[in-house]
């Protein structure tokens, strides 16, 4: 008996090291999906114990029990159990089964896109600017002074109104559906991005998660 209890304690050491080390946005949608956390709150879940009947978790300083239904007969049955489950939080949270988990900086065209568009909003950030002896007459002179002077309003304007909009639909239908949590630098690292590049950051993300599908497909063959 006691031989038995040591290796069930050890079993269960393994499957909580495993889950925190390698599978920690597993567990943030354990808590969002079957104990309705927030997003931001059940990015700091932590994985305390297993057990033959369910896991103990806690976020932010809160505990919660999410029980296998049903019970594991040994924790042979762990691995498939987690991952199943995992499956019904992707299902129910309308989720991909793919996570981003890293920034890529733009580069090649996009790179050139990206610092195109920024010029832009910074050069036209202050109408002042623009305005009859300023430093774009004086500097650049004053046809382009004036043309740009009369524009600056519909151009940033028009500029942050389609960005927001392309911001708006960015973050439900990637950041979220591919797990990137909003309380994470990563979260805010793609949402930066994404505000400036518009649709080049889209591409990227979307390039991003087709290379981790292909890669994914090769694993499971």
């Amino acid at each position: 008996m006691a031989d038995q209890a040591g290796k069930n304690a050890a079993a269960q050491q393994r499957i909580v090291s495993h889950m925190q080390k390698d599978h920690h946005d597993s567990i943030v949608r354990y808590l969002e999906h079957y104990s309705k956390v927030s997003a931001w709150t059940a990015q700091s879940g932590v994985l305390t114990s297993v057990d033959l009947n369910g896991m103990n978790l806690t976020a932010s300083g809160k505990a919660h029990r999410i029980p296998f239904d049903p019970p594991l007969k040994s924790y042979s049955e762990a691995r498939e159990r987690v991952v199943s489950m995992d499956q019904d939080c992707l299902r129910g949270l309308g989720r991909s089964d793919i996570t981003i988990d890293e920034f890529i900086w733009p580069t090649g065209r996009y790179g050139v896109e990206f610092a195109v568009i920024l010029g832009i909003f910074a050069a036209y950030s202050q109408r002042w600017w623009f305005a009859s002896g300023g430093i774009v007459e004086r500097s650049l002179g004053a046809g382009l002074a004036r043309f740009s002077y009369r524009i600056q309003p519909w151009l940033f304007g028009g500029l942050l109104v389609i960005h927001a909009a392309e911001l708006a639909y960015f973050v439900p239908a990637r950041l979220r559906k591919h797990s990137v949590n909003p309380k994470t630098g990563l979260f805010w690292l793609w949402c930066a991005a994404q505000a400036v590049a518009g649709v080049g950051c889209s591409k990227r993300f979307d390039a991003m998660v087709e290379k981790k599908r292909v890669a994914k497909g090769k694993q499971q063959h």
